[in-house]
């Protein structure tokens, strides 16, 4: 089976027998080793002292006078979310447990780059065994990386790059059926864009993503059809995939014409058909519900997944365990 997205830090975990991803002490050090945590030079004796301590030991409780104890600001405040973070993991059976839990209640205080990391390695599990170049690069959820596209962070989003010695990216490379066969070795240079043309692979493939996400995190069969004219569309229920998909989509949900500006910042509109219909709340019985995913006005596009599992209308369940 080909590998990709090593970065994600995915190997370090196990899984139970339903599939789903075990929090491991070797995951937890992934957090240990990111340059908001790992003492500097100049780091007091308390800082350093707790680093070394949760490096033998990162499930050991911390207490919050050693946090106080910290001499610089900035760390104490580092370590102080990094060690909430750390709980909320460690008290979930899965971690796909801990990302459902976080969106149903509101994701909070908690840095979006958290958010963000575990809906990478989720995804690693949702799309393993898959070996559709489209559909992988698609599960990536954006068609060119910002950091790949503007250069504008040193630091790469998982300590895990550094660590694993992967090449900077080169030049953005559009995914096609020629070049498709090298995604697996390069996948995390994230160097490959995505084409998202109405009615081309790349909307269809992001379609099979979140089918599967569904299919992962609430049990839900589901069809994801990407359209390409928004023809007979009722907007009674719909998603916004983004920010400024949800605002798009509540402006027609309230009669309001779109402007051209925003009719162009539209990347995509499906319609989403579940297949577990006991599961479909009353209020929506019978209406089609739509997905729609739009850039910002700077052609920048940020889906949230997480507003697939908190916005449909169905029986959510148990949440995962």
């Amino acid at each position: 089976m080909k590998d990709f997205w090593l970065s994600c830090g995915h190997h370090l975990l196990d899984r139970d027998a339903a599939g789903h991803l075990v929090v491991t002490d070797e995951f937890l050090k992934i957090y240990l080793a990111r340059p908001e945590l790992a003492p500097p030079a100049e780091a007091c004796a308390a800082e350093r002292t707790l680093h070394a301590a949760l490096l033998a030991n990162p499930r050991r409780s911390v207490d919050r006078e050693e946090i106080a104890a910290i001499a610089d600001a900035d760390a104490r405040e580092n370590w102080a979310v990094a060690i909430a973070w750390r709980d909320h993991l460690a008290a979930h059976r899965t971690v796909e447990a801990a990302y459902v839990e976080l969106v149903r209640r509101g994701v909070g205080a908690t840095p979006p780059l958290f958010v963000n990391q575990l809906v990478h390695v989720i995804l690693r599990n949702v799309l393993d065994g898959c070996d559709d170049a489209f559909v992988l690069r698609g599960g990536s959820l954006i068609a060119a990386d910002e950091e790949t596209v503007s250069e504008a962070s040193p630091q790469p989003v998982s300590p895990l790059v550094a660590m694993l010695g992967l090449p900077p990216p080169g030049e953005i490379e559009v995914l096609n059926d020629e070049n498709a066969v090298s995604y697996f070795e390069r996948s995390d240079r994230f160097d490959m864009a995505l084409d998202l043309t109405a009615g081309r692979r790349g909307l269809a493939a992001l379609a099979q993503a979140m089918e599967r996400w569904l299919a992962h995190l609430l049990a839900l069969r589901a069809e994801v059809e990407p359209l390409v004219e928004a023809i007979d569309v009722d907007l009674t229920w719909y998603i916004g995939l983004d920010a400024q998909a949800t605002a798009i989509g509540d402006a027609l949900w309230h009669g309001q014409e779109l402007t051209e500006s925003a009719r162009e910042q539209i990347v995509g509109l499906y319609r989403l058909t579940l297949c577990d219909a006991a599961r479909v709340m009353e209020k929506a019985v019978g209406n089609a519900i739509y997905l729609i995913l739009a850039m910002t006005e700077d052609r920048m596009l940020r889906m949230k997944p997480q507003n697939l599992i908190t916005g449909l209308p169905v029986d959510q369940g148990e949440p995962v365990s």
